[in-house]
């Protein structure tokens, strides 16, 4: 029976550290400006989640909530006023982008220095010029590597297999890793040889939102399961894997929800302020 990694606590842990950090300013305060372009409701929800959250630990958030039929010299403009303001530290697009906006234009846009989530090409760059460029790591592989200390897993010479459609973020994935040691492969969920990669794999990630993907009979016995798709079925949500089938086979796994995702916003705080007292340094 698997070890479930409760993601909860571990958010709670982080998100407590922050609050202290914030608490030490003596009444300064990070200030994070996020950007939410139409009404899709999971991110709706995630961005008022985050609203929510970020009182908590201390940190002043700016909503700019835009409809989907904006334009993007709008959105440019926005951001651009975001870059040159300096009481906002940290600026977050909401993705995904609804049909039609160029998501790599708008990221490329924010300030590098600004960019909370990483994903900005100059910030991808020095992610793979160095194993040591920890500033630069995004909020969901932090949490990855978060996950892997908690239960003191040592990835040298590990078989890693990473399921993950988008390309740069595999490819950042993969390069953080392999820095700590992993063999590393990454996989789409359409490969025609997935089942034989997963199948080899010691830790086994999967960020692809497709429910059941991931089930006991194409894992290896006592894998490290890392579940960080979400999709909805009905009322119900559901990871990429299929934790009642996977639970008794592996040797630790995160649940969805519960895992990754709580996770993933106490790591966005943990940047913003990184940002804030690199700023203020």
């Amino acid at each position: 029976m698997a070890q479930i990694i409760n993601g909860q606590v571990l958010a709670e842990k982080i998100k407590d550290e922050v609050a202290k950090e914030i608490y030490d300013l003596k009444g300064e305060r990070p200030s994070l400006a996020i950007i939410l372009i139409g009404d899709r409701e999971d991110s709706v929800l995630y961005v008022n989640l985050k609203e929510k959250e970020a009182k908590k630990v201390g940190i002043d958030t700016h909503i700019y909530k835009c409809p989907e039929n904006i334009s993007e010299r709008e959105i440019y403009d926005t951001i651009e006023f975001l870059n040159k303001d300096d009481s906002v530290d940290a600026v977050l697009i909401q993705l995904p982008l609804p049909e039609g906006f160029d998501t790599d234009g708008i990221i490329r846009a924010i300030d590098p220095v600004k960019d909370v989530d990483r994903f900005h090409p100059e910030n991808v760059k020095k992610l793979f010029a160095s194993c040591n460029n920890k500033e630069v790591v995004p909020p969901l592989i932090a949490v990855i590597l978060e996950i892997l200390q908690s239960i003191d897993y040592d990835m040298r010479g590990k078989n890693i297999c990473a399921i993950i459609n988008s390309e740069i973020f595999g490819r950042s994935v993969k390069k953080v890793l392999e820095c700590m040691g992993g063999r590393v492969q990454i996989a789409k969920s359409s490969d025609i040889n997935l089942v034989e990669k997963t199948a080899k794999a010691d830790l086994l990630i999967s960020a692809v939102g497709k429910a059941k993907l991931v089930s006991s009979d194409i894992i290896k016995k006592d894998a490290v399961i890392i579940d960080i798709g979400i999709t909805r079925d009905g009322d119900k949500v559901c990871g990429d894997v299929d934790f009642e089938d996977v639970k008794n086979k592996a040797s630790f796994i995160t649940p969805v929800p519960g895992g990754v995702g709580p996770m993933t916003i106490a790591m966005l705080f943990k940047n913003t302020l990184d940002l804030y007292k690199k700023k203020h340094k």
